[in-house]
């Protein structure tokens, strides 16, 4: 049960620090050779390294007014690795000349536990649907 709070209280910060774009407690929840596919729909290609994928990310909701939820964790946990699937949805507002968005699916992830810490290791996005809003003009 320890495992399983301290994964939930993870992915929350998680959640916390890419919507209040603190950057520097974003980047502590990665381990350096960190995984990300958000591939699905997007094109994007995946991303191997830490440094990489945090750029990507940034570059991509640096202007935007975003919420991150998760909920409903699906844990197998298996000594120092628990791999997790999350329900999610998003909400992305990039500002009024361009579209935003509220996107629902999952991710699916791979923790690893170091230095007493758990840390992401590799994450996949998928999303089942997604409510495009066009820009406002405001």
């Amino acid at each position: 049960m320890k495992d399983w709070l301290a994964l939930c209280e993870a992915k929350a910060r998680y959640c916390r620090t890419l919507d209040t774009k603190d950057w520097a407690g974003f980047a502590d929840l990665f381990v350096d050779d960190y995984v990300l596919d958000v591939s699905e729909g997007t094109g994007v290609p995946i991303i191997h390294g830490r440094d990489a994928a945090l750029k990507q990310i940034q570059s991509s909701i640096l202007t935007a007014k975003t919420a991150h939820q998760v909920h409903s964790p699906e844990m197998r946990i298996n000594g120092d690795e628990a791999h997790v699937i999350w329900a999610m949805q998003d909400r992305v507002l990039w500002g009024p000349d361009r579209p935003s968005l509220t996107g629902y699916g999952h991710y699916h992830e791979r923790w690893v536990r170091r230095n007493g810490q758990w840390k992401l290791a590799a994450l996949r996005l998928t999303r089942l649907h997604m409510d495009m809003y066009p820009p406002t003009g405001k």
